[in-house]
């Protein structure tokens, strides 16, 4: 008879796992997370300070860890003498460049004013001007794109802004010009724009366009087309 201390071979590693909770098994992780990478993701990704007790819940870390290492972070990029710092603002942290380098930044932002609008830029400019007050979703129909990129270039570059809420259920966001995109164009108000009908074709040249562009599709000879049957 075998002896009943004995642990059987094919039970002993499930027994030591179930006995012992410190052994690494499938459900107990035996490393620990980056921490660093991760908070440099957050926060090169947030539009404002994050504070540490939120990233200390995302990362599931203990709230003065997360405060230690951002306070490391800091340290390491002053004195890495990089163009930008980490710094504690307004109950959180973020991301900004050094003060000593402000006249560059400011520099760039004033050439890049100074670029050109592309077309799709001046097309989404040009729908907000006439149609003001106007959602996203509408100009989104009529210009059959996501505008989200162009209205964010023109909230910046300051033609373009947020002037109230629709009425209607979920209450979109409207926008509108602003006085920078009247100072540019000369104008007192948008009702000095010019009227919208004289960029928009008669009825007798969209017929004759047509008219056209069905010759130059159809081929000699060719019967015509069937009426669908739907």
């Amino acid at each position: 008879m075998s002896d009943p201390t004995e642990i059987d071979p094919e039970v002993q590693p499930e027994m030591i796992s179930e006995s012992d909770p410190a052994m690494p098994t499938a459900h107990q992780p035996d490393h620990q997370p980056a921490i660093e990478p991760a908070i440099e993701a957050i926060l090169l990704v947030a539009h404002e300070p994050v504070t540490a007790e939120l990233m200390a819940q995302l990362l599931e870390q203990p709230l003065n860890r997360i405060e230690d290492v951002c306070e490391q972070l800091a340290a390491r990029y002053t004195a890495g003498g990089h163009g930008f710092e980490l710094v504690k603002v307004a109950g959180g942290y973020r991301y900004q460049t050094r003060a000593e380098l402000s006249a560059y930044v400011e520099r760039f932002l004033l050439n890049e004013q100074r670029a050109r609008l592309s077309g799709a830029a001046l097309e989404t400019l040009a729908i907000v001007a006439y149609k003001q007050p106007i959602s996203r979703a509408q100009i989104a129909s009529i210009r059959g794109v996501d505008p989200d990129g162009v209205l964010r270039t023109l909230m910046a570059r300051g033609y373009v802004d947020e002037v109230g809420r629709d009425n209607g259920p979920g209450q979109a966001v409207l926008f509108g010009t602003t006085s920078m995109f009247l100072d540019k164009l000369g104008l007192d108000s948008t009702d000095d724009l010019p009227p919208i009908a004289e960029f928009i074709p008669g009825a007798d040249v969209v017929e004759a366009l047509d008219a056209g562009l069905s010759a130059q599709i159809e081929e000699p000879g060719a019967p015509p087309a069937a009426d669908s049957a739907i």
